[in-house]
């Protein structure tokens, strides 16, 4: 039931009353511009974040957080975060603690693993041929973890420690 209807709109087209969107749109974004403009630290992370992006690297899912899905240890007072990432078949398991990263690849495999966090260099951190790596310095702040192994990237989406 197309056509036209008593107030010379179309079902299709929507009003026909030459009101151009595209304007309003920028006058819109130029009074936010003005009136609640980006923080300058929140628009120079977010630079550095879109700067640290692999294209080419597939996203892993993260699919366990000791945080949310883990019952909580009676007497612990500082327990390790636990972490599980996963992409296709292969799995991140990460363990963050105040002594800081360690973690296995799986299944096992010799694999480069860089934790990314913020204005700081990449640190890499180098799996044995069990998949296992121990990174000394816990990652403080927003983190990231991106995985080279096999000829493939995986990365992480980014949490907080």
């Amino acid at each position: 039931m197309s056509g036209t209807h008593d107030g010379g709109t179309t079902d299709r087209d929507g009003p026909d009353d030459g009101f151009d969107d595209s304007l309003l749109e920028e006058e819109l974004r130029q009074a936010a511009g003005i009136l609640d403009p980006v923080p300058a630290e929140l628009a120079r992370l977010a630079v550095e974040a879109f700067a640290l992006r692999d294209l080419d690297a597939g996203l892993a899912e993260l699919t366990f957080d000791s945080l949310v899905d883990a019952l909580p240890i009676r007497g612990e007072t500082d327990p390790p975060r636990m972490l599980t990432f996963r992409a296709g078949e292969v799995s991140l398991d990460v363990e963050v603690s105040a002594e800081g990263l360690f973690g296995q690849v799986m299944p096992p495999q010799p694999a480069r693993i860089e934790v990314l966090s913020g204005l700081r260099t990449a640190r890499s951190l180098t799996a044995d041929d069990m998949g296992r790596f121990t990174g000394e310095t816990p990652p403080s702040g927003p983190f990231a973890l991106r995985l080279r192994a096999g000829g493939e990237a995986v990365v992480t989406e980014w949490l907080r420690a």
